[in-house]
């Protein structure tokens, strides 16, 4: 059978790392692939506890539909945790979304036409490249370092390029490089994409991970003219398949979203948002957050004193202060791609770092998770991976 697909069909690909993911289900696997919390840290006795008093106490308009803004009073506690990056806001200043990885869907329909210029650090996130490839845009990549994107290449390509709609970015344990973006930078892409008028998209599914180091405001909280589009979300701090993430935007931008929610699916889980918020009232998600630190910090020392040990001369990696990802850069002549295919067959799985520059090339970088494995399989896992290297070599 033939049909007529939409020409968007023809740009869009498989998610590597959700192929990769389907491999990593079989429990011989060592995973070092997806960006995936502990499960071992998931609440599942409070969640059990909090399902069965909101079926009890609320149980038909839990199970109802809902605004599509989403739950008020789960809103509200939103907008006063967002004080901790530094942004006042209010539940109106708040959408529920079905997920972040909804509200960058939502961007590349609200912002992009064909051939439109995403503009994006180098790496950026693989889950957003697809997300706006749907829109048949181009990526312009801005070069970055350990303080994150160059604001110097920034505004030679904002000044040189008429057709950028968004600038996309990930400022706290970027994805997949782990960096954070300096003070400094954070505010002058405030100041070059007032100057451009250009939107932010600010992503920030990492933040409240931070180990160590000065925590720094979010992009948002240095938005004068409403253009920081900020997304959040409970998938790394609390329970990933609840689903649920958060805008944070002023009226006008919102207000898109809001009509752009409408047509995609009405609104996010009425059930989710209940339980989160019955989460938040009763327990203390932060004292949940420090918890999730302690385990996360532990393996990501043990990884990197395993790497340091087990890895050979010319390969580096990068050391961020939080989050969940270390990104490897390997001597030139290796291909990650093919390295990969090695380390499946000793059962260790990492994402080949390619498909994280939208332009192609970098073949000879790679993501790897430090959240999701045990101390035990995180040493043999980078010792296998090691091993891959040393006989490519």
């Amino acid at each position: 059978m033939s049909l007529n697909y939409s020409e968007r069909m023809d740009g869009i690909k498989a998610s590597e790392i959700r192929e990769l993911l389907k491999l990593t289900q079989k429990p011989e696997i060592i995973s070092f692939a997806g960006g995936l919390p502990a499960p071992e840290l998931f609440p599942v006795d409070t969640v059990k506890e909090i399902s069965s008093e909101v079926l009890k106490d609320m149980g038909t308009s839990a199970l109802q539909y809902g605004p599509t803004e989403g739950f008020e009073p789960l809103r509200e506690k939103i907008a006063k945790r967002m004080d901790s990056v530094g942004v006042k806001a209010n539940a109106k200043d708040i959408l529920v979304i079905s997920g972040s990885q909804q509200g960058l869907d939502f961007t590349g329909k609200i912002f992009l036409n064909k051939d439109d210029i995403v503009v994006c650090e180098s790496p950026s996130y693989l889950g957003a490249l697809n997300a706006f490839k749907a829109y048949q845009p181009k990526f312009i990549e801005v070069p970055t370092d350990e303080y994150g994107m160059n604001m110097d290449k920034l505004e030679d390509i904002l000044a040189n390029n008429n057709k950028v709609k968004v600038i996309y970015v990930i400022p706290d344990f970027q994805n997949p490089s782990g960096r954070t973006w300096s003070l400094e930078r954070r505010k002058k892409l405030v100041e070059l994409a007032n100057k451009y008028n250009i939107p932010i998209a600010e992503d920030n599914p990492y933040g409240e991970l931070r180990f160590e180091g000065e925590k720094l405001p979010a992009i948002k909280s240095f938005d004068t003219e409403g253009r920081v589009i900020f997304l959040g979300t409970f998938s790394k701090t609390f329970c990933p398949g609840l689903r649920l993430g958060w805008i944070c935007a002023d009226d006008e931008v919102l207000n898109k979203y809001i009509l752009i929610k409408q047509g995609a699916d009405l609104q996010a889980s009425t059930f989710s948002q209940i339980i989160v918020d019955r989460f938040l009232t009763k327990y203390d998600l932060d004292e949940h957050i420090e918890k999730i630190k302690k385990v996360y910090v532990k393996r990501r020392d043990l990884m990197f004193k395993t790497m340091e040990e087990e890895f050979p001369e010319g390969v580096t990696f990068t050391r961020p202060e939080g989050g969940l990802f270390t990104w490897v850069t390997l001597p030139e002549h290796i291909n990650a791609r093919d390295l990969a295919a090695e380390a499946i067959e000793k059962k260790v799985a990492f994402v080949p770092g390619g498909s994280f520059f939208p332009n192609g090339g970098n073949e000879n970088t790679l993501r790897i998770n430090y959240s999701n494995m045990d101390e035990e399989r995180i040493v043999i896992g980078v010792k296998r991976i090691a091993e891959s290297i040393k006989e490519m070599i």
